[in-house]
């Protein structure tokens, strides 16, 4: 195993990595690399990316140490600057790491999409078509503070056939580098060339701005990270991209809900992870069971948390019945990412539709209900990617879809929606057999 050292890591310099075995290298020149890898992936067996991401898993285990001392600058840096909730979301731990390997093993054992017959059919003159899928070629990375990112990000670019390039916010890139010199280690002890995980060393606008505008490099970008980023990136790239969007997910509350059942969804939903895109930010409850759900849910959320209480954000309806902060304009439309929940009290499910229809990014929504024509009538009418009866809502992710991991949530229609696996980063071409054919 190739493990790498406190003494490799010799500098930090501005928002450079400087490792000992190379220097630092502009964007563009990056970019020329991925090309050149992109035609050398090409050429590799189904069967070896699997072998280089097993060895890529072992290394990320072998180097946990120089990670997690890489992750402490990080963490430092970052302390005062951000939340602690967003520090929750940038720091590393052995069992951290630990899952990060697992999860490209998982992706590992996945079937390849590649070259997989999505159509095939024949023509009256003997063309025999068939539409194969393939690799997109250079699939480009923005995100900001969660390390685990990077190698999720790799094992699913690289089984899915793609060269990928990363480009991680400052508030994480220590981290980030740590662990591509143990992905790219991991190519190396496989026979591949290393050039097939990129991290751009540039984390000022202007290597964004670079990826954005990268016509005949950069063949798809996908954004990871808050509003600003995924709109900016939206309105300014050039290449193609994926729109993953903000997570103002919602929960219903039905008036034939389980009260008990929804609590637990409702205190895993927003408690378990706030941090992440797939926490819960708007609760919705139907004024039949309001005076008797929201007590008890102050209580849990409340009254019941000596560390990290939920605020509550209330609306007219719902200040009437328990204490709280009252909603301001722009709670409803907000993603947290904190120990704060925003609650609006409707008349039914037809009325939770369209508030959330109104106010959602399209990300998660659920209902909590025993009635089955409620849950018809939110599962029609919500539309987002993904919509949940009587789960939480933070099951949407690649690993709980068994994706083994995922790029990202999209929130767009086309070509991907929810969590982006394998196949979401595979197109397709048609390839055509003819007997002497002409037209």
């Amino acid at each position: 195993m190739t493990i790498i050292t406190k003494t490799q890591i010799v500098s930090f310099h501005s928002s450079f990595l400087i490792i000992k075995k190379g220097s630092t290298m502009t964007t563009h020149e990056l970019l020329v690399k991925a090309k050149e890898a992109k035609a050398l992936l090409g050429a590799v067996e189904p069967q070896d990316i699997d072998r280089a991401l097993l060895q890529m898993a072992d290394q990320l285990e072998e180097n946990t140490e120089a990670i997690l001392e890489a992750n402490a600058l990080d963490i430092d840096a970052a302390r005062g600057k951000i939340s602690d909730v967003m520090i929750d979301r940038l720091m590393l731990s052995e069992e951290r790491i630990k899952g990060m390997a697992q999860g490209i093993r998982e992706v590992a054992a996945l079937p390849s999409p590649l070259g997989r017959v999505l159509k095939h059919h024949e023509r009256p003159g003997g063309l025999v078509i068939e539409r194969v899928s393939v690799a997109l070629g250079v699939v480009a990375i923005i995100y900001e503070s969660r390390p685990n990112v990077t190698s999720d990000a790799a094992a699913l670019a690289l089984k899915s056939g793609n060269v990928c390039v990363l480009r991680c916010g400052k508030e994480a890139h220590k981290s980030a580098a740590a662990i591509v010199e143990a992905l790219r280690a991991g190519l190396k002890a496989a026979g591949l060339n290393e050039d097939m995980v990129l991290l751009v060393e540039d984390t000022t606008r202007a290597s964004a701005n670079e990826l954005m505008t990268a016509d005949g490099y950069v063949d798809l970008l996908i954004p990871r990270g808050g509003k600003g980023l995924i709109s900016a990136i939206v309105k300014n790239a050039t290449v193609p991209c994926i729109q993953t969007g903000t997570g103002i997910c919602h929960i219903y509350i039905d008036s034939a809900a389980d009260i008990d059942m929804a609590l637990k969804i409702v205190e895993n939903a927003k408690c378990s992870r706030p941090s992440v895109c797939n926490a819960e930010e708007v609760l919705v409850v139907a004024e039949d069971i309001a005076e008797e759900f929201l007590p008890r849910l102050k209580a849990l959320l409340v009254d019941g948390r000596e560390v990290n209480p939920v605020e509550l954000r209330l609306d007219e309806k719902a200040a009437a019945i328990i204490d709280g902060t009252p909603a301001g304009e722009d709670d409803f439309d907000t993603e947290f990412l904190d120990y704060i929940l925003a609650v609006k009290i409707v008349k039914d499910v037809r009325e939770a539709v369209a508030h959330i229809n109104a106010h959602s990014t399209g990300h998660s929504e659920a209902i909590v209900t025993a009635d089955e024509n409620a849950a018809a009538i939110f599962t029609r009418g919500i539309d987002s990617s993904s919509v949940y009866v009587n789960a939480s809502t933070r099951f949407t992710d690649g690993g709980e879809f068994g994706l083994g991991c995922e790029m990202g949530i999209s929130t767009q229609k086309l070509h991907a929606r929810g969590p982006m696996g394998l196949e979401e980063l595979n197109t397709y071409k048609y390839i055509i057999t003819g007997r002497g054919n002409i037209r």
